[in-house]
């Protein structure tokens, strides 16, 4: 008997010290990730390039960057998301930030899919297309619920899509809340795209619907700034020699094509890959994220989950990080 109590003391010792052990794993897992966060927030604001000053966008376009606005180049930028826990691609080209303390923030990523024809534009149904892109959101809200994560619902269009034929822009913008919970002022990503003869450029603006309104202002300017270089325009296209995208423009509105073709994104089409930096305002990070999300330091737990969400990267990380 003595031999059986001595063997469960040496058990529960052995588990007690596992649990300490996995217990001590843990936080240095996260004092390691909270470094890295702050680290990565360093050194994008030691590499940003402030306005007014010209851009290069790979070698398709240049983006005339405004006085107010700092650019943050490919590899500070992905380190910088990485380390909120966002995946970049080989699309990604690097972050635009306000210098004057606005909370707001704007990806932008070039895709090479090819010349996309804007006929279909003409045909566009505002409300099936709502329709489409909150049912892709129910769908997806089954994987979202599997990882853990709150379920999301489309409710209403920010901006219903635009698209401006004679200078090749499209507009767009949803607000997306949380299902099942309390959500005063839900995010928003207000989509803007620029085509040309080969693919085009997004410029995704990430805010919440109390100040998309104004925040809005710097797409359009950002927008207005950027243009393709010469042989690169849309009106370079030759129709013999290029290639045509599979999909049409609609496919940039939530993945109406895409879903048709099957490539829909795992959560239902929304473009929210951005939204977990909300979690570092939580966190209570250095300078930078401060001073991008400071008006959000009152953000909830749920507010924090509802920001993890993002879109699977496309390619080896590794190839978005030239400059």
């Amino acid at each position: 008997m003595q031999r059986i109590h001595g063997f469960l003391k040496c058990c529960m010792v052995f588990i007690c010290a596992c649990i300490a052990t996995s217990s001590y794993a843990q936080e240095k897992s996260l004092e390691s990730a909270k470094a890295e966060r702050a680290a990565a927030g360093q050194a994008a604001e030691a590499a940003m390039l402030k306005g007014p000053q010209e851009i290069a966008l790979r070698d398709q376009a240049k983006l005339k960057l405004p006085e107010g606005y700092a650019f943050i180049p490919t590899k500070e930028a992905a380190r910088f998301m990485r380390s909120l826990g966002n995946q970049v691609g080989k699309e990604f080209i690097g972050l635009v930030v306000p210098t004057t303390g606005e909370g707001f923030l704007i990806s932008i990523d070039y895709n090479d899919e090819g010349y996309i024809k804007d006929d279909d534009s003409k045909k566009w149904k505002a409300d099936e297309m709502l329709q489409n892109l909150k049912d892709g959101t129910d769908a997806g809200n089954e994987r979202r619920e599997e990882l853990g994560l709150q379920p999301l619902q489309v409710t209403r269009w920010i901006e219903p899509p635009k698209y401006d034929a004679s200078v090749h822009h499209l507009v767009w913008s949803i607000e997306a809340k949380l299902k099942n919970a309390d959500d005063p002022d839900p995010s928003v990503n207000y989509n803007t795209y620029i085509l040309g003869r080969e693919g085009y450029i997004s410029m995704d603006l990430v805010t919440s619907s109390s100040t998309v309104e104004t925040d809005k202002q710097s797409s359009a300017i950002l927008l207005a700034a950027t243009e393709f270089n010469s042989g690169k325009r849309y009106a370079d296209f030759n129709s013999s020699t290029d290639k045509v995208a599979a999909y049409g423009l609609a496919a940039l509105v939530g993945g109406i094509a895409l879903k048709k073709l099957g490539l829909l994104a795992v959560f239902g089409g929304l473009l929210v890959k951005f939204k977990a930096i909300l979690i570092a305002v939580v966190a209570g990070l250095g300078g930078l994220v401060k001073r991008f999300f400071g008006k959000k330091d009152e953000a909830s737990g749920s507010s924090a989950e509802k920001a993890t969400p993002q879109l699977p990267a496309p390619s080896d990380d590794n190839s978005s990080e030239s400059k």
